[in-house]
């Protein structure tokens, strides 16, 4: 007999996004971390979000069977989680259908409280979910790969009294060492960004050309990464029109705009190319190249900019703990970033050149630990 309440482990993805995907779903008993029932499936062709919806719908289905009254689901979904609770709205039309599929199969039992996990406290339905995404690949994977012995436990592990030699070792209580990735981004193509000119505060908008490298890298976004928490922007219309763009592939996840991500204020440099200001202001320029603090005349120093882009990037960890989260913004605040997770000289941001649409990743971890993986990678830009 099912024990009145029973967790709910789910998982979904997709090799592509959309592409071949699967979902995987684990019913425990709570108290003993005992596998009741697992739930996988090949989906075909889907994104990311209705995998993890189909994986969810099937963790209730099978808690339901079970005649379980109580449910907790956890899930490493930001979106979804969000979504059931009721704090996020639903926008994307094909996930409407599946969260009302979801939100019916909730009425069943007494109570179902939602919960967001890390990924690497879910590893038994993700790897459930791979094998299913494998599998509609065309690449199957033997039965044991499906179920690890040692699926990660829910928040916290489970205190069961019993001989810690002998109980699950998925449900002793471990910290988590999973890294937040940024997806780093800088806007697409404006008119100022084709003519050389310094584009700071003003409102400049994607070119036709940028509307296209948005688009694309909407698609490199989505590709990279199987599940993104949350896409921040910076408030002008160059980074929200990119950032919607990454988040309309990605599947309904929100812009939220962030104003210390907006670019340097140039000042009295604004919408001049670098020929026109060394021509104008020969020894403030100088200055402005030797030194990060000094600021354009009317402007903003680099050194003012690190301050507020550091404010971000430290908090985004503790905000999203081994999640990934797709920033939008401009060279300044990228190079910055970079600037520091290099550990490298001020100098460093007059040497490196970033594209438009151009995508940097890079990982932090709890213990302070920062990796680089990818600097300015414009594979997946339209060369013409």
């Amino acid at each position: 007999m099912a024990p009145r309440v029973v967790v709910v482990e789910a998982d979904g993805g997709s090799r592509g996004n959309p592409g071949p995907a699967g979902y995987g779903a684990v019913v425990r008993d709570p108290e003993t971390g005992e596998v009741l029932a697992e739930r996988s499936e090949s989906l075909g062709t889907a994104t990311n979000n209705v995998a993890e919806y189909q994986g969810l719908i099937a963790g209730l289905r099978a808690a339901a069977e079970l005649d379980a009254a109580e449910v907790d689901v956890r899930m490493d979904s930001k979106l979804v989680v969000e979504q059931m609770s009721g704090r996020w709205q639903i926008k994307h039309p094909g996930l409407r259908p599946l969260a009302a599929q979801a939100a019916a199969l909730v009425g069943r039992f007494g109570a179902v409280r939602f919960t967001w996990i890390p990924r690497d406290q879910n590893r038994h339905a993700d790897a459930l979910a791979n094998a299913a995404m494998d599998a509609a690949a065309g690449r199957p994977t033997p039965p044991a790969a499906s179920a690890p012995a040692s699926a990660s436990a829910p928040t916290g592990g489970a205190s069961t009294g019993s001989d810690p030699a002998t109980a699950p070792a998925s449900w002793e209580p471990r910290p988590s060492f999973t890294a937040t990735r940024l997806i780093l981004v800088r806007h697409g193509e404006t008119a100022y960004t084709e003519q050389g000119r310094y584009s700071g505060r003003g409102d400049v908008p994607l070119s036709e050309r940028g509307r296209a490298q948005a688009a694309a890298t909407g698609a490199r976004v989505a590709a990279l990464a199987p599940s993104v928490a949350a896409v921040l922007s910076s408030p002008l219309s160059r980074c929200t029109a990119t950032a919607a763009a990454i988040a309309e592939a990605i599947g309904d996840v929100p812009v939220r705009t962030e104003a210390d991500l907006i670019e340097c204020d140039f000042g009295h440099w604004e919408g001049r190319t670098f020929a026109e200001v060394r021509q104008q202001w020969p020894g403030e320029m100088d200055a402005w190249l030797a030194s990060a603090r000094i600021a354009p005349p009317g402007g903003e120093s680099f050194t003012q900019v690190a301050e507020r882009v550091h404010r971000v990037v430290d908090a985004l960890p503790k905000a999203y703990p081994g999640e990934t989260v797709v920033v939008v913004s401009h060279v300044s605040p990228i190079k910055l970033a970079l600037r520091d997770a290099l550990a490298a000289t001020d100098g460093f941001l007059h040497r490196l050149f970033l594209d438009a649409a151009g995508i940097s990743v890079l990982d932090l971890w709890p213990d302070g630990g920062i990796a680089v993986r990818t600097v300015n990678d414009t594979s997946h830009l339209p060369t013409a």
